[in-house]
C-alpha cells in the first residue's frame, strides 16, 4: 500500500451514495487510507479502510481522530425514515455542520457535502429550508476548498422501500426526455455521477462552491 497517498474521511458510507463513493475511493490509487465515521458498520474489511463506529451527534468523542486530507459528507435522511423534525434536523443539518467545524478546527482544507437541489434557507418547505441553512452554516466555516453538491432526485435503487420516491423516479424518467435547456438541472441523476463529481472536485480546483445537478453531471464526465 502506498503510504504517501492521501487520507479521506467518509461520513454516510452505509448509504446508497456513500457506499458507491467508498468503493471508488478504495480503488483510487491516490488514496492510501479511507477513514469511516458512522453509527453502523459497512459489513466488510479492506486494507485501505479504517472504520470508527461513533455517535456522529457527539463530535467531542471523536474530534481527535477526525484528521484527513479531505472529508466527504454523504449524510442524509428522509421524511418517511425520520418523521420527527427535530431528529431530521439533527441529522441533515447538525452532522454536516459539525463535520465542517471539525474540518476548520483540525486544519482539513477540503470539505465536500451533498445537499439538494432547491435548498433555500428561507424556503417554506422544511426539507429545503434545512438544507439551505446547512449550506450557509458550512460556508461560514470558510474551509478553503468547500463544495456543496445539489443533486436532483437520485435515480439509483435503495435497499429500503420508499414508495413515494419510486413513483417520483418513474415520473422523472419519463420527464427526463423533455427536460432540456434551463430545465436540465431538474433531470434525475445517478449516484455514480454524484460520487465521480465529488472525487474530481477533491483533486482539482473549481471556481464555484454550490454545484447544481446539471453541473454535477458535467464534472462527473471529466472524471471518466
Amino acid at each position: 500500500m502506498d503510504t504517501q497517498g492521501k487520507t479521506a474521511i467518509v461520513l454516510g458510507a452505509t448509504g446508497l451514495t456513500g457506499g458507491i463513493l467508498l468503493q471508488m475511493l478504495l480503488e483510487d490509487k491516490r488514496y492510501s487510507l479511507i477513514r469511516l465515521f458512522s453509527r453502523s458498520s459497512v459489513g466488510y474489511e479492506h486494507p485501505k479502510m479504517e472504520e470508527l463506529l461513533v455517535n456522529l451527534a457527539e463530535p467531542e468523542t471523536y474530534r481527535e481522530k477526525f484528521r484527513a486530507d479531505e472529508v466527504f459528507c454523504c449524510i442524509g435522511t428522509t421524511k418517511s425514515k425520520t418523521p420527527n423534525k427535530a431528529k431530521y434536523r439533527a441529522i441533515d443539518y447538525g452532522i454536516p455542520v459539525q463535520a465542517a467545524v471539525l474540518c476548520r478546527e483540525n486544519g482539513i482544507k477540503t470539505f465536500i457535502v451533498i445537499s439538494s437541489l432547491g435548498a433555500n434557507p428561507k424556503s417554506k418547505v422544511f426539507y429545503n429550508r434545512t438544507k439551505g441553512q446547512m449550506e450557509a452554516a458550512v460556508l461560514k466555516q470558510e474551509i478553503p476548498n468547500t463544495y456543496i453538491l445539489q443533486p436532483s432526485l437520485l435515480a439509483g435503487k435503495r435497499e429500503e422501500r420508499r414508495i413515494g420516491e419510486w413513483i417520483a423516479r418513474q415520473v422523472m424518467r419519463a420527464m427526463n426526455l423533455v427536460m432540456v435547456g434551463p430545465l436540465d438541472k431538474y433531470r434525475s441523476i445517478y449516484p455514480e455521477q454524484v460520487t465521480k463529481c465529488m472525487i474530481w472536485l477533491a483533486n482539482h480546483k473549481y471556481e464555484q462552491q454550490r454545484i447544481p445537478s446539471d453541473e454535477i453531471r458535467k464534472i462527473a464526465h471529466r472524471h471518466g
